[in-house]
């Protein structure tokens, strides 16, 4: 019987700091980048062995600028990767050097092992044992230990494993160690602990290795008084998917076809692959997906900043940044697809507004269904203004080819920061824009050029805007149209954003 753990997966909040550290840092080889097959919005991440192959896999799914998760109980509480038992001094050396915490070294169940932190905050444990897989490079973890679960009910999670070919070991305290041919699993009694809450550095789930298909199959069948089981076809595998008696996700996930199906090995790990019934948003998943460089390539260095940010750059930029603001509930990546429609080959900077209402996200603050909080509009007009200077110096941007577009309450917070701060903002595509200012600035000198693309049938701005007259008021040139659309964004405002971007571009 096929036996062992198949992968694990975690969830980062910080795609390049994730790369650095199991690429730079620990050595592992990223053998595959996705789309989530799940989320197609969502960058999945592979690491392992040369090949990829079962047992050595560490993924990740990002879920760029989120809140940390909280380890608890019904949750995989940290990941043990295998090294040589020789070589936890250079670890240890090599954490001091690089500034990884670490706990340790010290010894669970005989084996020599050093904690370390990733920089999500996951425990990873590497634990001086002889394994046979070879590492991707030398020094690096040859594949996966194992890994340890908080559970309330221990006897009955151990028990759950035996179906996955782990057998009871030694035990250590609270902590019941099950083992397979190849690696082991760490069963840890927390009754009493916290429940686990997803998010970054907290595991989501570890994949135990089927054979094939239809050992799947028959794993199906027999969890079919246990409660619900899902199987779905990962491309790369077959996996079916269930909890077991604590709650904890597991998967039963199958060697083959394995990551070389789609690239030779000395290719793994560079193109980035979406699932088939995604074809047909290829072009806009590239631009949402977060963008990274491998260790060693030339790069852009983040920059701390009052505004959650991410950009997308083109393979041939124009030297334009188009910075983008989204409407409620939206997020930095939202309006990138459009943008990208518009301006092929700008820079795109997706900002994240900093208010939340009933959990979604805004640009500012109301006292009611219909009305700005007036101090938080003018708080959150001043520290986007900051933003938007300390984004030109500190990434080196060309002010003079920096270009706005907002949509809906992202668009009404942009009108404001134009009134509010006048000469911060001077080319702005405001897309169903309603006016969020109490009273309009009296008229102010400015060089700020506007495109506002309202629409007829808009139910949520409504038929009469006031967005030019305001704007107008404050000095800003605006062209305004009405286009025979409701709120939602079609394919007529890319037509005339791109064309009015370009020609004022032309003019510059």
């Amino acid at each position: 019987m096929t036996t062992g753990l198949h992968h694990v997966t975690g969830i980062t909040a910080d795609v390049q700091a994730n790369v650095d550290f199991y690429v730079g840092f620990l050595g592992l080889r990223l053998v595959k980048r996705t789309a989530g097959y799940a989320d197609a919005e969502q960058l999945h991440l592979l690491y392992g062995d040369g090949v990829g192959g079962p047992g050595s896999l560490l993924t990740f799914l990002v879920w760029e600028a989120s809140g940390r998760g909280r380890t608890g109980i019904g949750q995989v509480s940290e990941v043990a990767l295998a090294v040589s038992p020789t070589s936890l001094g250079d670890w240890l050396s090599r954490a001091l050097a690089a500034g990884v915490p670490f706990d340790g070294p010290s010894r669970e169940f005989v084996e020599p092992i050093l904690r370390l932190k990733d920089p999500d905050g996951l425990i990873v444990k590497l634990v001086g044992v002889e394994m046979s897989t070879a590492a991707p490079r030398p020094g690096a973890p040859t594949r996966l230990r194992g890994v340890t679960l908080l559970t309330d009910k221990a006897a009955e999670t151990a028990g759950f494993l035996t179906r996955f070919g782990y057998r009871p070991a030694r035990r250590e305290g609270q902590t019941q160690r099950m083992v397979s041919d190849t690696d082991v699993i760490d069963v840890r009694e927390a009754t009493g602990f916290v429940p686990s809450v997803p998010g970054a550095g907290v595991p989501d789930h570890a994949a135990f290795r089927a054979p094939d298909a239809d050992a799947v199959g028959s794993m199906r069948l027999s969890l079919r008084d246990h409660g619900p089981t899902e199987v779905h076809d990962r491309k790369y595998f077959l996996s079916l998917y269930v909890r077991d008696p604590a709650g904890i996700l597991m998967e039963y996930a199958t060697d083959g076809p394995g990551m070389t199906v789609d690239e030779a090995p000395e290719e793994l790990g560079r193109t980035l692959f979406l699932p088939l019934h995604d074809a047909d948003r290829a072009d806009d998943l590239k631009a949402m997906l977060p963008q990274f460089v491998m260790p060693g390539e030339a790069r852009f260095p983040a920059r701390d900043l009052p505004f959650v940010h991410r950009f997308n750059r083109p393979d041939h930029p124009n030297g334009t940044t188009l910075v983008l603001l989204h409407g409620v509930g939206g997020s930095e990546a939202d309006l990138m697809p459009i943008a990208r429609r518009i301006a092929p080959h700008a820079t795109l900077l997706g900002v994240r507004g900093r208010a939340t209402e009933a959990g979604s996200s805004r640009w500012f603050n109301r006292v009611d269904a219909t009305r700005a909080d007036p101090a938080d509009l003018r708080a959150e007009a001043e520290a986007f203004a900051a933003f938007v200077e300390g984004a030109v110096s500190g990434y080196g941007l060309d002010a003079d080819r920096l270009a706005f577009l907002g949509y809906s309450n992202g668009a009404s917070f942009l009108a404001a920061v134009i009134q509010l701060h006048p000469g911060i903002v001077r080319r702005a595509i405001l897309m169903r824009a309603a006016q969020a200012m109490e009273r309009r600035r009296p008229a102010d000198p400015s060089t700020t050029r506007v495109l506002l693309l309202d629409g007829r049938d808009d139910l949520v701005v409504g038929s009469a805007p006031t967005m030019a007259y305001d704007l107008r008021a404050c000095g800003a040139d605006v062209a305004a149209q009405m286009l025979p659309v409701g709120h939602e964004l079609s394919a007529m405002d890319v037509a005339e954003a791109a064309r009015w971007l370009g020609e004022t571009a032309d003019a510059e």
